[in-house]
């Protein structure tokens, strides 16, 4: 019973453990908002900035899972190259080491209940009354509360024992094959866990208690980064060949580390403690291990680091292009996280590159119907019309998937910003899918015209010229300036825009009246008027979207 009893504190200390590493992260996340987003964007610079961004975001989310699943998603969205999304995977291994640290250095050395309580305390009521505005940061310190308070149950819970008892432990910390047995145990407990995080805090309050020694707890953490790999990897699933070189390099990158720390284990070891005060034991143990673990992650960094080409032509020669394939029918967007700490700021991101794709299909459509309406022949309008009807029907669906994402990114515990963005997201959707039922329109009408014989003369179609031109050059600046700050200076561009476009309306619907009453076919005329009516609409949705973009 008494064993019972132990082996349920345990599991109790580390689910609370758990718990407020997923509190911190989400508070953090949301603390940080847009500024978490400006960093991620960050990485489209130099291979160190990638590495440096890496390590940034996973230090603030305390998860590398969490990191490299966004990484293969967004690589798989065309967000990120597989050169960039190494040089992220690179730092998020040297940025996960900083939850070891805080475990170390604050969870061993001070008392945790003079800290746990205390932050419990505080991040409450900061999280409760939130007209202070500080209920993101409450939730932060709440985390770091729970976090604590775990790690300092799971301490106090391990059954105090006489350390002979495990002698045979001393025994396995000799030999390639017991570090190897440490390796597995440490890669199974972390894919187990989901977080390399958790498992390293296990480790460190086994290695505390005297229950591990200080080498087969420094296999167990070699382990852990093996382990780390497995929600990269099953996040790779049904993905393109550049999602899934990514989750192969950060699982090589591992895998390939441990080896070489296995090789030259006992060098290895001697560096970290000559690097690290005091003698790997007692309360040391833990900042030895801690030590250990950031110097696998940076020498790994370093030596991979000049090799980043090379390792990139690896995985692509491992891992072959996709087969050509004719553009998709069926639109497919899926909500991708980790098991243990979401990204749900970060999803955004994805969103908004996919909104911007919805914008390109729009002009796309556009200029397609602009090239038929100067040469419009029977053949040319058939294609025209089949061409827009596969392309209406898979804007429908873009809408109907991009919205059901952006519901599963609310569900999720967001900035308030974010919050409020999401609405205007939606509508931005909800016009472009609009755009695309415009731009069929167009095509219908066009084929009615020429199955009907009501033809434009040469000087009619002139008279449009001007005015399509500036209502793609409307849809062509939505389509560019999507996803980036908007200005004022751009909210002004974008009236001109859209008065320009009302008043060249004005003039050739007068033309057209003119033409009517000089004896002119009145249903040519009416269906002229109809065309300049459908394409009026598409400036009025282009500038319904720079408004939801200003208010972004």
């Amino acid at each position: 019973m008494q064993i019972l009893n132990s082996l349920l504190d345990i599991v109790g200390s580390l689910g609370l453990f758990l718990f407020g590493m997923k509190i911190l992260s989400e508070g953090i996340q949301k603390a940080a908002g847009e500024r978490l987003q400006k960093t991620l964007n960050f990485m489209t610079g130099t291979r160190f900035t990638a590495i440096l961004t890496g390590f940034l975001v996973t230090a603030i989310i305390q998860s590398s899972s969490a990191t490299t699943v966004m990484v293969v998603s967004f690589v798989n969205a065309g967000l990120l190259t597989l050169i960039q999304a190494i040089g992220v995977i690179f730092g998020a291994n040297i940025g996960t080491t900083v939850t070891a640290w805080i475990v170390s250095l604050i969870g061993f050395q001070l008392k945790i209940s003079h800290l746990a309580l205390p932050a419990i305390g505080i991040g409450f009521f900061l999280y409760i009354y939130k007209k202070w505005g500080l209920e993101d940061w409450g939730e932060t310190i709440l985390g770091f509360g729970f976090l604590f308070l775990g790690l300092d149950f799971l301490t106090r819970s391990m059954p105090k024992v006489d350390p002979n008892t495990f002698t045979f432990l001393g025994s396995l910390a000799h030999g390639y094959l017991s570090l190897l047995i440490g390796v597995f145990a440490g890669t199974l407990i972390t894919v187990i866990v989901h977080s390399s995080s958790a498992s390293t805090a296990i480790f460190l309050t086994l290695a505390h208690q005297g229950y591990l020694r200080y080498e087969l707890s420094a296999a167990c953490i070699l382990g852990a980064n093996i382990g780390t790999t497995i929600d990269a990897i099953l996040a790779s699933f049904h993905t393109k060949a550049n999602a899934k070189r990514a989750a192969l390099v950060h699982t090589l990158f591992n895998v390939f580390g441990s080896v070489w720390a296995i090789l030259l284990f006992q060098p290895f070891l001697h560096l970290v403690d000559t690097i690290t005060p005091g003698p790997p034991e007692g309360k040391g143990i833990t900042t030895h291990l801690a030590m250990l673990h950031t110097m696998f992650n940076i020498l790994n960094t370093i030596l991979f680091f000049p090799f980043m080409n090379q390792f990139a032509r690896l995985v692509s020669w491992i891992i072959k292009d996709d087969p050509f394939q004719p553009p998709p029918t069926v639109y497919k967007l899926e909500y991708t996280t980790a098991t243990l700490q979401d990204t749900p700021e970060l999803n955004i991101l994805r969103v908004e590159k996919e909104i911007r794709s919805m914008a390109g299909l729009v002009e796309d459509m556009f200029r397609h119907f602009e090239t038929v309406l100067l040469n419009p022949d029977y053949e040319a309008v058939e294609r025209l019309v089949s061409d827009l009807t596969q392309k209406e029907a898979y804007a429908d669906q873009m809408r109907e998937g991009i919205a059901r994402f952006l519901v599963e990114c609310a569900r999720q515990r967001l900035n308030p910003k974010t919050e409020r963005k999401i609405p205007l997201l939606l509508h931005i959707i909800d016009d472009l899918e609009e755009m695309t039922d415009e731009c069929y329109g167009l095509g219908i009408l066009l084929q009615r015209s020429v199955q009907k014989k009501m033809h434009f003369d040469k000087k009619e179609r002139e008279q449009l010229i001007p005015y399509v031109s500036l209502v793609r050059e409307f849809l062509h600046f939505v389509e560019q300036h999507y996803g980036k700050p908007f200005t004022r200076e751009q909210m002004s561009m974008a009236q001109t825009l859209e008065d320009r476009i009302d008043e060249l309306r004005d003039q050739l619907r007068k033309r057209a009246r003119k033409r009517l009453k000089s004896g002119s076919s009145v249903k040519t005329e009416l269906l002229f008027i109809d065309l300049v009516r459908k394409i009026e609409k598409l400036g009025d949705r282009a500038y319904s979207i720079s408004e939801a973009m200003m208010e972004i």
